[in-house]
């Protein structure tokens, strides 16, 4: 979107800032229009719900092409750091894929992070040759933690997957941006417009958006809503925006009034 400000993930240079999911869409071919429209290049793939093998059935392939976008497995669904092991590595013996997203989730009902199976799962895999992606909680130690430990990107969380809340706690995301150096992606929580633009307004390198596009009236226009609202936001922040002021300031000069 924005050819002299690339959006570089373990070392690849991306033009979109938005990352787009795969799942709860009507069918796999509103997926992929809603993916075109948004010009995202990476593409979110639960592992554990998609079907990948059974070619009976449709594939997520036939209607995007991994070679012309980039997938990123993802742990959706797991509860533990030995199910998420297992389920990327599995992604790695199917597609080859290396860069990856991983989340523990740690409650059925909220489906925050269990950060302390992340931890130790984000360490396993870095190990292991994987660049990970990680669903995180949005605690600034937390988020530095996973840097320290070789995590490629962060991915705190704007508010429950699939609320549609919006960013909750404003303060953490930015003091999350002022204390690392890898990418920090706004993940679960989107609902709207708004609030994409806002997260790339606060410094955020990208945003992931799945139930807000999949789940609206009409995902086709929500899906450029957000292509619009990540590159408006991202040049809102690059621009520098005005200080906030309690008193009024006139826009004309006070001098040569006529």
């Amino acid at each position: 979107m924005l050819n002299n400000d690339p959006f570089i993930i373990d070392k690849t240079k991306y033009r979109s800032r938005l990352i787009v999911g795969t799942g709860k869409y009507k069918s796999f071919s509103e997926c992929a229009k809603a993916v075109k429209i948004s010009g995202a290049e990476i593409v979110t793939v639960a592992v554990r719900r998609v079907n990948i093998t059974d070619k009976s059935k449709p594939l997520l392939m036939d209607y995007l092409n991994p070679k012309k976008i980039k997938y990123l497995p993802n742990t959706a669904g797991c509860f533990t750091s030995s199910e998420a092991l297992r389920t990327l590595r599995l992604a790695r013996e199917i597609g080859g894929w290396k860069l990856v997203k991983l989340e523990v989730l740690g409650d059925k009902k909220t489906l925050f992070p269990d950060m302390i199976e992340t931890i130790k799962s984000t360490k396993v895999l870095v190990k292991e040759g994987f660049k990970v992606m990680v669903y995180c909680s949005d605690d600034p130690l937390i988020a530095k933690k996973l840097e320290d430990v070789g995590a490629s990107a962060i991915m705190p969380l704007a508010s429950p997957i699939g609320s549609g809340l919006g960013i909750i706690n404003k303060v953490n995301i930015k003091i999350i941006k002022n204390k690392i150096k890898i990418p920090l992606i706004i993940d679960a929580g989107i609902g709207d417009a708004v609030d994409a633009a806002e997260a790339m307004q606060l410094g955020c390198d990208g945003v992931l958006i799945n139930t807000a596009i999949a789940k609206a009236k009409k995902p086709l226009i929500m899906a450029e809503a957000m292509k619009l609202a990540v590159m408006s936001g991202r040049k809102s922040y690059l621009s520098g925006r005005i200080k906030k002021n309690t008193f009024g300031s006139a826009s004309s000069p006070k001098s040569g009034i006529i």
